[in-house]
């Protein structure tokens, strides 16, 4: 059967808080390079991964040890990707988590320890430093005959692994003004939150200058200042407004469509032609003391459904959503050809409502 899965009721409200985001207040995204050691074995193969031994012969002369031009064997060590989002507001002195992905062809970092990793901000600076065991959820295993593998054992992560040496420079309480992102653009939903920010403060200093931006003047006035006023605005309470939309994925079956969609006055029919071929062949066996030999006979079975029991159903002008998915599992389809059939009525004009495809 097929299930609709439907978004809030156009009364529901949602707070401010989760429909916007506060300029200036975000996440920044940092990346370095590392090298895992204490390995059981299961680290890169030299020969495959030189940058692994480059680093390794790197970080050893650091330390004064020379080992250019010997040949090394270890499989102990894993050439990784560190990555880590250093949160807004974060202060120096303060931790993160990070994660750690494989480069090369090792296969589980489970018992490894990160050497200190230096992450950089998309601008090239140094904004943390990233070390300790990392931690996997997944495991490895194998012998001589078979092996088995769990969850991703190439990729972990350190919890509070980073310590941050660079603070992101931005002065909220200084603002004037800010802007308020929507995270789902809609001139409605921009309009209402204007609407219901002035009727909170008592005067327009709100104003949504599109589909998914709110601009907010500070009233100088104001108690507790921007951070004040931002924490009393993300309690206000609105009713969100959507484009009808139906979103399918390709790969899995999925649908998920609107509350507010619709369709015109529409006959649907779905039916196909199966034919079903199944070979069960039998052994005849010789009597005893005879010299027949032993013969396989063929026996064919074919069925055929043609979609005969498949019934057609009209869809009424304006028809809810319910009342769509009450009339396509009448007709007895899968999410499959629910997919060809939403198109199909999309391509006759009768569906009032966006189909966006992903996957």
């Amino acid at each position: 059967m097929f299930v609709a899965l439907t978004v809030q009721p156009a009364l529901a409200l949602s707070r401010v808080k989760d429909l916007v985001d506060v300029e200036g207040i975000r996440d920044n995204m940092l990346v370095g390079y590392g090298l895992v050691v204490g390995l059981n074995g299961t680290g890169d193969s030299l020969k495959n991964a030189p940058f692994t031994q480059q680093s390794i012969q790197t970080m050893l002369e650091r330390m004064g040890v020379n080992t250019r031009g010997t040949t090394m064997q270890t499989k102990n060590t894993a050439a990784v990707m560190v990555t880590a989002s250093l949160h807004a507001f974060a202060s120096n002195g303060s931790h993160t988590d990070v994660s750690v992905s494989a480069m090369g062809d090792a296969k589980s970092l489970q018992g490894g320890t990160l050497l200190v990793t230096t992450l950089f901000g998309a601008d090239g600076q140094i904004y943390a430093l990233a070390q300790g065991p990392v931690a996997i959820g997944g495991f490895s295993a194998q012998g001589d005959a078979g092996s088995v593998t769990r969850g991703v054992p190439t990729a972990g992560r350190i919890p509070n692994g980073a310590i941050v040496e660079r603070e992101i420079n931005f002065n909220l309480a200084a603002e004037h003004s800010l802007k308020l992102a929507l995270r789902n653009p809609d001139l409605t939903t921009a309009s209402r939150i204007a609407a219901a920010v002035n009727s909170y403060i008592g005067s327009a200093v709100a104003v949504a200058s599109d589909p998914a931006t709110v601009h907010l003047a500070i009233p100088s006035e104001y108690k507790g200042g921007v951070v004040g006023l931002l924490t009393d605005l993300e309690q206000v309470k609105i009713a969100t407004d959507q484009v009808a939309k139906v979103v399918i994925n390709e790969s899995t079956g999925v649908i998920v469509m609107g509350s507010d969609v619709r369709i015109s006055t529409v006959a649907i029919a779905q039916g196909n032609l199966t034919i079903r071929v199944t070979e069960t062949p039998e052994v005849s066996q010789p009597g005893p003391l005879s010299n027949g030999t032993t013969q396989t006979m063929a026996r064919t079975k074919i069925d055929i459904d043609d979609g005969k029991k498949n019934k057609m159903v009209v869809m009424r002008e304006g028809i809810a959503l319910q009342n769509l998915v009450d009339g396509l599992n009448a007709l007895g389809v899968g999410p499959r050809d629910i997919i060809s059939i939403l198109q199909a009525i999309k391509a006759a004009g009768a569906l009032q409502a966006e189909i966006q495809v992903i996957g």
